[in-house]
């Protein structure tokens, strides 16, 4: 159970219209959402600082970014919403997903461009900034806007574990679970 009991239908029409927004057709909001949104200021806050739009990455590499960002904060909730609504459609493979929470960025099943990634992920994860050894790897693939996204979003979804591990939000029905590490 959540920490902080999460809001329930029916919402404002206006809770409703942003809610409608950010969700596919046909699935309720998540508790993450319906829990912010008991703070108006906290709602408008991570709405105003969501990076819930597409960006300048490709699916592939924001999906990476993310859930790499997940499993370093050991966030299995979002990990698992992240994993089941979009890992088929960044056609990230089961080892690769297994790789986002078990393995080193120089797991065999990357790409050279992703373990560069993966590898400047997990830099800001542990040190909050980056060699020049490892910017100059990820000026090789990525671009400056690029570059500005993969550290807004490591820091959004850090924001976004901190949420819903502080919050013990429950994990959602449907939601991907954390791979064993057997």
């Amino acid at each position: 159970m959540s920490r902080i009991v999460p809001l329930e239908p029916p919402y404002t029409p206006e809770l409703q219209a942003h809610f409608d927004r950010i969700m596919p057709p046909g699935m309720p909001p998540l508790v993450l959402f319906r829990t912010l949104a008991t703070s108006d200021r906290a709602w408008a806050r991570f709405r105003a600082g969501s990076l819930l739009d597409r960006g300048p990455l490709p699916l592939r590499a924001r999906e990476i970014v993310i859930d790499r960002t997940c499993a370093l904060t050991g966030c299995e909730y979002e990990w698992g919403v992240h994993v089941a609504n979009f890992a088929g459609r960044a056609e990230l493979t089961s080892e690769q997903v297994r790789a986002t929470v078990l393995e080193p960025p120089t797991a065999a099943c990357w790409p050279e461009p992703e373990q560069v990634l993966i590898a400047a992920v997990d830099a800001l994860h542990h040190r909050a900034t980056w060699d020049d050894v490892e910017f100059a790897a990820l000026k090789r693939h990525y671009d400056e806007p690029q570059i500005l996204e993969i550290i807004l979003l490591c820091g959004f979804y850090r924001t976004v574990s901190y949420l819903a591990n502080g919050l013990a939000l429950p994990l959602e029905a449907g939601a991907a679970r954390f791979p064993d590490a057997a």
